[in-house]
């Protein structure tokens, strides 16, 4: 069934939340990420892996983490925590699309400082390379409290089901509980904000 089909016959809807670590700014290491599956906002498992910091390898990182996962098959939905993981190694949402064949749903808090972003972007190696990527994530769109970029559905059925993902305040369950195990796996404890 596809995300406007669960939502329309009010099926429970299976997601992936992605987050990275904590992680030390240019120390160019390896940084950890979580993937939470939660199905709506019931924690159901979990996955970890590693990006480079800065470097190119997200959108990989994600599909070989989900691609031979035995909860693939289960998802409907794929959130990660804003476009890029491990600093500015930019995950490619077209790409992570059509490899997974799953809906693919970069987050934000708000709007991006798109102009800093390229400022910082133009500080790293191939920013020509970077900033290509980071066009192909497409439109920005604000549903409030959702601000996000789509790939694979229309924005008005993501919009419905963030909804129905998160338990309160502004963030996706799956989402939250990446951000809370990363940071309790790296920190020792989970930070206050998720």
């Amino acid at each position: 069934m596809n995300l406007e089909s669960l939502l329309r016959h009010n099926r429970v809807i299976r997601a992936i939340g992605i987050d990275d670590s904590p992680f030390k700014r240019g120390e160019k290491k390896n940084v950890a990420i979580a993937g939470v599956v939660c199905a709506g906002t019931r924690f159901e498992g979990m996955v970890w892996g590693k990006v480079r910091q800065d470097g190119w390898n997200a959108t990989d990182a994600i599909c070989k983490l989900l691609l031979n996962s035995k909860f693939l098959p289960q998802l409907d939905l794929v959130l990660l925590d804003g476009i890029t993981l491990g600093g500015l190694n930019i995950i490619d949402l077209p790409k992570l699309y059509e490899r997974l064949e799953l809906p693919c749903v970069a987050l934000m808090r708000r709007f991006p400082d798109i102009a800093g972003m390229k400022e910082a972007i133009s500080r790293l190696p191939n920013p020509q390379r970077r900033n290509r990527i980071l066009e192909r994530a497409g439109e920005i769109y604000s549903y409030p409290p959702f601000v996000f970029q789509v790939c694979g559905e229309k924005p008005d059925a993501i919009a419905q089901a963030l909804q129905r993902l998160t338990d309160c305040g502004k963030v996706p369950e799956a989402l939250r509980l990446a951000h809370l195990i990363g940071a309790a796996i790296i920190k020792g404890e989970s930070g206050r904000q998720a």
